[in-house]
């Protein structure tokens, strides 16, 4: 629904998750900086609008994600995970309570056929009384407003100012005489805001931003910031055979409630994990990618899944699955980039938390 304005603009086009979409505009160090220090845009259209409505939805999301939808208040989001039996990740989400019975669930590109077939089953074998699933993907578009001026610029544009939205919080709003669906929500590390708007607003809207100042930003400054700020990406550090207990994804795990792939991750919990996701940092801009081999000493420890040259930071960094003994901050391990041994130290994650700033004068 974008396509035409992100040539236009002169951005390089990249097939990704089913879609044509930009993977950079000017390039990506100075859209990183854009995001960081003032106000970046991005078309997140790619990724699925799932609409879960009924008397049983809310006890329906209990069963497939691994955090309650039951207590979650409305006008509140939560992120959490799909899994399978096994405890494997089929996707990680974030999901909004809209009303006591209707949700919206936004799950990644080349998950969403997966995800909306996992459901469907589930529908069907367990809640198809009172429970029913609407994909609104082609029909709506996804944009992310992301970086410190985000809500004094999204202020001056909606009927209410979107600045008094807690993190995680989202509600209905006007922008400029459009409907618009504002959670206070990204994948950046920074501050900011997801919109979903009705497909025929999404070119008037981004423009309109842009209007405002804000630097429209590609999958490779996406991918960046994700990582400066240690999230992870599906099918890096999460996939169906990683469970989030050795992705370091405790904390948005429920354990006292019954889902699927319960039983696999409490197990986990109780007795831990044989490979834990860790950080690593390297001097200069040779950056490890996924794939390749960490070491100590000549012995296999584990392997890279995500890694790039950090403009925020001014350094390499990596994430990447190691033996358990390997896991612990500070010590140093081997990485084999290309054919070179770099050596590399492991780092808690995240690389980067968004300082604490003053609010902005009025």
């Amino acid at each position: 629904m974008l396509y035409s304005t992100h040539v236009s603009l002169g951005a390089r086009m990249v097939p990704f998750g089913g879609w044509d979409m930009p993977v950079q505009y000017g390039g990506i160090l100075s859209e990183v900086a854009a995001v960081r220090n003032a106000t970046g845009l991005f078309d997140v259209s790619h990724m699925g609008r799932l609409f879960i409505s009924g008397p049983r939805a809310a006890e329906f999301l209990d069963w497939v994600l691994t955090r309650p939808a039951e207590s979650l208040r409305v006008g509140r989001a939560r992120y959490c995970m799909i899994c399978n039996q096994a405890g494997g990740v089929i996707d990680d989400v974030i999901f909004y309570r809209l009303s006591d019975d209707r949700f919206l669930l936004i799950p990644n590109a080349g998950n969403r056929e997966r995800v909306v077939a996992w459901f469907q089953r589930w529908i069907e074998e367990k809640f198809s009384s009172g429970c029913t699933m609407e994909d609104r993907t082609a029909a709506t578009g996804l944009i992310a407003f992301q970086g410190p001026g985000t809500p004094s610029v999204l202020d001056r544009l909606c009927d209410q100012p979107p600045s008094t939205l807690r993190p995680f919080a989202a509600r209905e709003s006007v922008m400029l005489g459009k409907s618009v669906f504002l959670g206070r929500t990204g994948y950046t590390g920074e501050d900011g805001f997801e919109l979903v708007v009705d497909a025929a607003d999404a070119e008037y809207l981004w423009r309109s931003l842009m209007d405002q100042g804000a630097v429209p930003c590609g999958l490779g400054a996406r991918d960046v910031l994700r990582l400066e700020a240690g999230l992870p990406l599906h099918g890096h550090e999460i996939d169906e055979e990683t469970t989030p207990i050795e992705a370091g994804l405790e904390r948005f795990v429920g354990f006292d409630k019954d889902y699927v792939g319960a039983e696999v991750l409490r197990k986990q919990k109780e007795e831990g994990v044989d490979r834990k996701l860790v950080g690593l940092t390297l001097p200069g801009r040779s950056a490890p990618r996924a794939g390749y081999t960490i070491s100590d000493g000549g012995e296999k420890a584990g392997i890279i899944t995500s890694g790039s040259y950090s403009p925020t930071l001014d350094t390499s960094i990596a994430m990447g699955y190691v033996v358990g003994r390997y896991a612990d901050p500070g010590q140093t391990l081997d990485v084999d980039i290309r054919g070179r041994t770099a050596t590399a130290q492991v780092t808690p994650l995240p690389f980067y938390s968004r300082p604490r700033r003053p609010p902005e004068p009025a």
